[in-house]
């Protein structure tokens, strides 16, 4: 497997070279940096050089915020996901972080199991969205024809495979497949097979999810569930309608990404999909259903 590569901002010389051994000895190829100002120029001298980018919150010359502010000021975006490290752990100073982009957390200080979850875990989203990204590329370009179509799926692969697919009907397919592949995968685990939140954090824990989820798939009480997924293009719009066959569930609370959760392994894919991926996110009624939109 290609290796995951590890940008660490740290600040102070010992937790620096504790962090740098801590994913060397786990096999991350790591480098790491004592400032902001090296950070910067690190990541911008090499913007597809690192997968997962670990930043302490408090510098003296340029703070992990104002870095996170420059990332997403840049014309293209970088690709690796940020764990935002940082003893300021008040729920305003976690909500700055997210709205400037971090999408993972850990509150020093912390250890290295904790270190490892945590990198680990924004790696596995990195790699997952990556090749996402690169299968999407590569789906037949005639889809950008498509005015309409409906499509059903049970499987998280199946899923992954038509996100894939549906999102070369898109101008910017690597923005739009990670958002469906999210709600569509949501729709299968938490819809049609009814894993809650606590279930599937602890199954990630206990590396079990992809196990559950075959045996779900196996019972007799979900072996006919479907989800469906339908594109329309209109009025200068492209628009999803994602829909499964479980119960609902409280939207709500899942469309910002709350301090309570920042540092959870899971749990970003709709909030990211409002922020990030889609121009607008409406959930209907009980929550089964969920449009996700794309301005032309």
């Amino acid at each position: 497997m290609e290796s995951t590569r590890v940008l660490v901002v740290e600040d102070e010389p010992i937790n620096l070279e504790a962090l740098v051994e801590n994913l060397q000895f786990e096999g991350y190829e790591t480098t790491g940096v004592s400032s902001g100002a090296e950070a910067w120029r690190a990541i911008s001298e090499h913007p597809d050089e690192f997968d997962v980018i670990l930043l302490d919150r408090v510098m003296p010359d340029m703070d992990g915020i104002e870095i996170l502010r420059r990332l997403k000021a840049r014309s293209t975006p970088i690709r690796a996901s940020v764990i935002m490290q940082t003893a300021l752990s008040s729920d305003r100073d976690i909500v700055e972080g997210l709205r400037a982009g971090a999408y993972y957390y850990l509150t020093k200080p912390f250890t290295a199991q904790a270190l490892l979850a945590i990198v680990g875990a924004a790696a596995r989203d990195r790699r997952g969205y990556r090749k996402l990204q690169l299968d999407a590329q590569q789906a037949t370009r005639a889809l950008a024809c498509m005015a309409t179509a409906q499509f059903t799926f049970q499987t998280p692969e199946q899923a992954w495979d038509l996100a894939t697919v549906i999102a070369k009907a898109t101008p910017n397919p690597e923005r739009a497949v990670g958002g469906l592949s999210e709600l569509m995968l949501n729709a299968i685990e938490h819809g049609n097979l009814g894993i809650t939140y606590a279930g599937k954090s602890r199954l990630l824990a206990e590396d079990r999810w992809k196990e559950e989820i075959a045996h779900r798939l196996a019972l007799p009480e979900h072996a006919g569930k479907r989800a469906t997924i339908s594109f329309e293009r209109v009025d200068g719009e492209i628009r999803f309608h994602i829909r499964d066959e479980g119960p609902g569930f409280e939207w709500r609370d899942y469309l910002e990404l709350s301090p309570e959760r920042a540092f959870h392994l899971h749990g970003r894919g709709i909030a990211m999909s409002r922020q990030v991926w889609f121009d607008r996110l409406d959930y209907l009624g009980a929550g089964n259903e969920v449009v996700a939109v794309i301005r032309l």
